[in-house]
């Protein structure tokens, strides 16, 4: 698109009435953030009409306002399917209104009708308890996006383009928005983007030149640095630029028509070629006032155009009876009496500016779950078992045995195009290759010889940004699609707030009966902190767990497969599921495999178990309970078990695993909880439990609290030891290494007594060993890399 292309002038009716609807939205903008009566004027404004404690946003507004209604009229004048995403989520009143017009919102909510009362409900219900709050929040219709956390619009929208070639969504970038570093990165999603398979992504960067008290960098660093930097980003800018609303309606509609005939130009042509290339998308830069149309000064400051009308313009309004008159005379600006019949009902022209059933922005499906919602084909996950003639006669790489089943479910759903792995660029390091023999990294940028698994069209997508798989996964399945987001454990810390706000938008979703329920959004932890002896310190951290389990529990979900076979039942569930975050942490290394298919589908269903085979306590209540949680301390368990069943063969010995988290906690708690009699039935009332967990070991005591037997819990875990070493050192430096596990039943079963003294040494020697070993040879001692569970481990 070097030229501009030919674009219809607006006539001086159509000017007219794009700025009439502009001014509804605005009037019932500003009534949100103030009134509770009195919504059309009917009478002089009051103290008693107005809200006495006032929240809201009004700087970003007015612009948002601006952009949905020229929205309106290219989704009519070219037949779009458009949803928006409000990046600066501040704007809430623009999003609600808008609905309001377009008559969605009554639609969802009846009570809240196209009439004079309805409008009062409207501006009563926002920042009110038992309301709406102020961002676009889910019960806003035709949002997807909440906005209260800033940084993530344009990674959401790319998203939800993704396998949508008929979708475009307007993605409204606030200038504050923009300084933040995912919103940075995502600039560079267009390089992902194919024309042919994928929908276009419509960036509107609105500068209004403040955040909330200091200006914007991009609305200071002049045009042209402004225009070479999003053109080094790979994008066309088109500039509307004013304060003026007539030549701004003008300018804005040309802008927006030239854009969406570039889209069309770009898919159009790409769609007809066999050979797809990297294009230069459009996109606009909106520079307008913010708090544009409002109060100019207050208090002889300059409002309008400034920081000053981020939030609520016109405030103390009890105690300073002229910003009351001020406020009058601003909604009057409106004239509310030519946009609204006697009845309280946007004027008929007006109405029908805005389009028609799911065309409108607030109906549209895409929004609420997806145009077409299906469930995916998923092969049968049996097929990849691995043989276990034997607890532990096997090893095997979990994730690799996960990567051919994730081939396959690529394969099983080419055809629908809902499927997708997400990754920053772990997909190979976290063992999961074998799904290249189903598909390529989707890569629109240049590809060279000897590059690998590179393609326009791909189910990986990989981008060295945690934010940005994120993003993209979020914006996928909330748009109706299902994914994976594979990470290292450590760095998923990256996008602990992103988390934070997808699950607060499930949670809400949830409990609104218009919403559909989501695919879930799945997240594989790999590359975890017991296998990090290679990159050290930086690379140990297991605490995103610890911040999942905050969440509500009626979303969140936390497994820890101690094998391959459990890890496939376990991720054929989370694919399966609807509206939670799974969470699954997985070894990537050759390990040792514990359960049989069978065994492992079982074992999964109930979430947690006595492992028989591997405990001496058929015969009633055992002397202590060894607990487990992750691969690897489920392998030092069971190490520690084999040494205390062949040294003390007397001990009583129950060995529990624990794949599903939240059964530890009480039923009460979290739905997959236990009850306390199951729990003590597992756990015994009053005998020493030994756990070792994946990840810190508060976090069971946590869990645990409640339970009956909670004060002889002992949990070893990650507490903050590590760095380069070899793979055993890691627990040995945390002490959940099979000779501390010994010590600590040796030092919590007090009938041990004197029987006990010279295992206690020996174990002691093995520590001491065993620093000296990795010292001097750089390996794990020999009886460490090669140990096996024994069927039979009684002494000889």
């Amino acid at each position: 698109m070097k030229a501009p292309l030919e674009t219809a002038t607006l006539s001086d009716e159509e000017v007219r009435r794009i700025d009439a609807y502009w001014r509804a939205a605005n009037y019932l903008s500003v009534g949100q953030i103030y009134l509770r009566e009195n919504p059309l004027l009917r009478e002089p404004l009051a103290l008693a009409h107005v809200k006495r404690m006032l929240l809201g946003h009004w700087g970003t507004t007015p612009g948002q306002n601006f952009v949905y209604a020229h929205l309106n009229r290219v989704i009519r004048k070219y037949d779009l399917d458009m949803i928006y995403v409000s990046g600066p989520g501040h704007g809430g009143p623009a999003l609600v209104a808008n609905t309001y017009l377009e008559g969605t919102y009554s639609e969802i909510y009846p009570d809240i009708g196209q009439d004079e009362e309805g409008l009062r409900r409207l501006f009563r219900q926002f920042s009110w308890p038992g309301g709406i709050p102020s961002h676009v929040s889910p019960e806003c219709p035709g949002s997807m996006h909440e906005g209260g956390e800033l940084g993530y619009s344009l990674s959401h929208a790319f998203g939800a383009v993704f396998d949508n070639p008929g979708l475009v969504v307007a993605c409204v970038v606030g200038d504050g928005e923009a300084e933040t570093g995912p919103l940075a990165t995502a600039w560079h999603s267009n390089k992902f983007l194919n024309p042919a398979t994928d929908g276009a992504v419509l960036p509107i960067l609105h500068l209004n030149g403040y955040k909330i008290a200091n200006p914007t960098v991009f609305a200071r660093i002049g045009r042209d640095e402004l225009d070479q930097l999003l053109a080094g980003y790979g994008w066309e800018p088109i500039r509307v630029a004013g304060d003026e609303p007539e030549p701004m309606h003008r300018a804005m509609a040309a802008a927006l028509d030239r854009a969406i005939e570039g889209i069309r130009v770009i898919q159009d042509r790409a769609r007809r070629e066999r050979r797809v290339s990297r294009p230069r998308w459009p996109m606009i830069v909106l520079e307008s006032p913010k708090g544009w149309t409002g109060p100019r000064e207050v208090d002889g400051l300059r409002v309008e155009g400034t920081f000053r009308s981020h939030q609520v313009p016109l405030a103390d309004l009890a105690e300073k009876p002229e910003h009351l008159k001020a406020l009058e005379r601003w909604l009057r600006s409106y004239r509310p009496e030519e946009l609204f019949d006697t009845r309280g009902r946007l004027r008929a022209e007006l109405a029908g500016l805005a389009p028609r059933g799911v065309r409108r922005m607030g109906a549209n499906p895409h929004a609420n779950g997806g145009a077409r919602p299906a469930d995916l084909r998923m092969p049968d996950f049996r097929t990849h078992a691995v043989a276990v003639p034997a607890p532990g006669a096997v090893r095997a790489a979990d994730t690799t045995v996960l990567g051919g089943f994730l081939r396959d479910v690529i394969e099983r759903n080419q055809d629908t195009r809902n499927f997708r792995i997400f990754g920053p660029d772990e997909t190979l390091s976290n063992r999961l290759g074998p799904v290249f023999g189903a598909t390529q990294r989707q890569w629109m940028a240049e590809i060279v010889p000897g590059d690998e698994y590179l393609a326009p069209d791909g189910r990986v997508m990989e981008v060295l940004s945690e934010h940005q798989c994120e993003g993209w996964l979020e914006g996928y399945v909330l748009t109706g699609r299902h994914g994976v987001f594979n990470c290292y454990e450590a760095f998923i810390h990256i996008v602990d707030s992103m988390f934070n706000q997808h699950a607060k938008w499930l949670k809400v979703t949830s409990e609104l009966s218009w919403r559909r329920r989501l695919p879930s959004l799945n997240i594989l932890l790999a590359s975890h902190v017991w296998r990090q002896d290679h990159n050290g310190f930086t690379h140990q951290d297991p605490g995103f767990i610890d911040h999942v389990v905050n969440k509500k529990a009626s979303v969140v979900r936390v497994y820890l497969p101690p094998d391959a076979n459990c890890l496939l039942s376990v991720m054929d569930h989370c694919l399966r599921s609807r509206h939670y975050v799974n969470v699954v942490v997985a070894g990537k290394h050759p390990a040792p495999q514990w359960l049989d298919m069978d065994a492992a589908i079982a074992h999964c269903a109930r979430g947690i178990g006595a492992w028989s085979w591997a405990g001496n306590d058929a015969d009633g209540e055992p002397d202590v309970v060894l607990a487990c949680a992750g691969d690897v301390p489920t392998l030092e368990t069971l190490a520690a078990v084999s040494i205390l069943r062949r040294e003390l063969p007397r001990l009583r010995v129950r060995v529990v695993n624990v794949v599903d988290l939240m059964k530890l906690q009480p039923k009460s708690e979290h739905p997959h909880g236990l009850c306390d009699g199951d729990f003590d039935a597992l756990f015994t009332a009053d005998r020493p439990v030994i756990f070792a967990y994946h990840g810190y070991p508060w976090l069971i005591h946590r869990l645990t609290y409640r339970r009956t037997n909670h004060d002889n819990l002992h949990v070893r875990g990650y507490k903050e030891e590590g760095t380069v070493t070899t793979p055993f050192d890691m627990p040995v430096l945390n002490d959940m290494d099979r000779f501390h596990l010994v010590l600590d039943v040796i030092g919590r079963v007090p009938e041990l007594g004197a029987q006990a003294a010279p295992l206690r040494r020996s174990m002691e020697e093995k520590l001491i060993e065993h620093r000296r070993y990795i010292q001097e040879h750089g390996e794990d001692m020999p009886e460490i890399r090669t140990w096996q569970w024994e069927p039979s481990v009684t002494r000889r």
